[in-house]
């Protein structure tokens, strides 16, 4: 008679206990998994600003005139707020799969148990989480950026690096939100999200410079990851760039690593120790 052995995978201790080096595998059953959605819910996160473009950059526009940035450069009113809007998509998208679709697999689906009874640890499972969610936010982008591209919104070629900004972006909302979710457990408490998310969008010099409030108040605004968001991408698409947006750069690095330092830990709290 044959005997066969089962053996769970054995984590020792270290960095071998967190990482098997495999967060594609989760990537993998996310966009396999994404066949079977519904395309609806995924285009709506993407309409949205573009319908904001159009009606108030173009249509609302044509009242406003041009607005003054940085350096007393004067450009359009749909110039102003298309890196802005550019810089949301990339949150909504990253914070739609971050945080609703991680709250499910961890309550109800139990998704996360099954993954970590294999060789993968934590923070491969954060990490391929996270690159899932990434890849949303990078898809709204770039059908976002081409559609600036047809309208002529781009006016610099420094533009072409919205791009990569727009992924540090996506990296940076993805990587908190998925920490923050981790520490969900009712819907209700994941209506904080949206109540989060609203007033960041309407205050963080999306749609009017940031100088219109009292000083105590733009230091509020800059405190938003938001904010910084569409501060880089409104200087690389407009060509008005200066030192200050290395700070930006930098404050999204610093997300991304508190993001995963914190969703790693949390999942071997929950499932490992």
């Amino acid at each position: 008679m044959t005997v066969v052995s089962q053996t769970t995978p054995v984590r020792s201790g270290g960095v071998r206990a967190l990482w098997a080096g495999n967060p594609q595998a989760v990537v993998q059953r996310g966009l396999i998994a994404a066949r079977s959605s519904s395309w609806v819910v995924v285009l709506s996160g993407f309409f949205e600003p573009v319908f904001y473009l159009l009606s108030m950059g173009i249509g609302l526009g044509k009242l406003i005139g041009d607005i003054q940035v940085t350096g007393g450069v004067e450009i359009s009113y749909a110039a102003f707020i298309a890196p802005a809007l550019l810089a949301v998509s990339a949150m909504n998208g990253a914070i739609y799969d971050s945080t609703w679709n991680v709250f499910f697999k961890l309550n109800y689906g139990k998704l996360y148990e099954g993954m970590l009874a294999t060789s993968l640890g934590p923070l491969d499972v954060a990490l391929g989480e996270i690159l899932y969610a990434l890849m949303r936010g990078l898809l709204y982008a770039t059908g976002f950026m081409v559609i600036m591209q047809v309208l002529g919104l781009n006016l610099a070629w420094t533009a072409i690096l919205a791009l990569p900004a727009v992924m540090l972006v996506a990296f940076g909302f993805a990587s908190l939100g998925m920490a923050i979710t981790s520490y969900m457990k009712t819907f209700q408490q994941m209506d904080w999200i949206n109540f989060v998310l609203l007033p960041m969008f309407l205050f963080s010099a999306t749609l009017y410079p940031i100088t219109v409030y009292p000083e105590w108040i733009q230091h509020v605004i800059m405190a938003f990851p938001l904010w910084h968001g569409v501060e880089l991408l409104r200087g690389l698409t407009t060509g008005i760039l200066s030192p200050d947006m290395l700070w930006h750069v930098l404050y999204y690095v610093v997300m991304i690593a508190v993001g995963l330092v914190f969703t790693t830990k949390r999942l071997r709290a929950l499932f490992l120790d």
